[in-house]
C-alpha cells in the first residue's frame, strides 16, 4: 500500500484544512489508518484512527472538538477535517495504515507498516 497525505497548507488561525490520505496499490477495506502529527520540536503525536472494521472512527480525546476523522473505501481515501485552527496546530501531517495492528497499537505510529511523507499544515495568527 502506498500512502499520500495531502491538503495542506498556510491558513490563519480559526481556519480548516480537510486533509486526505490517499491509499494505492490495494485496497484500504480491512485496513487501519492513523493520523499522526508532529510539530517542530516535538515527538509525533497520535491524531486519529479509522480502525481495521472501518467503523468507529474515533478522535483521540485531547483533539475531540475540532478534529474529525472519515473514510470512504470507495475512493480508497480517509480525510481529517481540522477546524477552528490554531497556531499549535502547525505541524507535519501523516497517514499509515496496516492491516494487522491490534487495537491497543492504533496510537503508536512505529507499529504500523505502510506510512507515506506528510503535509505540513501552518497556521499564522
Amino acid at each position: 500500500v502506498q500512502l499520500q497525505a495531502s491538503g495542506g497548507g498556510l491558513v490563519q488561525a480559526g481556519g480548516s484544512l480537510r486533509l486526505s490520505c490517499a491509499a494505492s496499490g490495494r485496497s484500504i477495506r480491512g485496513y487501519a489508518v492513523g493520523w499522526f502529527r508532529q510539530r517542530p520540536g516535538k515527538d509525533r503525536e497520535f491524531v486519529a484512527v479509522c480502525p481495521r472494521t472501518g467503523s468507529n472512527c474515533y478522535v483521540t480525546d485531547s483533539k475531540k472538538g475540532r478534529f474529525t476523522i472519515s473514510r470512504d473505501n470507495a475512493k480508497n481515501t480517509v480525510y481529517l477535517q481540522i477546524n477552528a485552527l490554531e497556531p499549535e496546530d502547525t505541524a507535519v501531517y501523516y497517514c499509515a495504515a496496516d492491516n494487522r495492528i491490534i487495537t491497543s497499537s492504533y496510537s503508536s505510529y512505529e507499529q504500523y507498516d505502510y506510512s507515506g511523507q506528510g503535509t505540513q499544515v501552518t497556521v499564522s495568527s
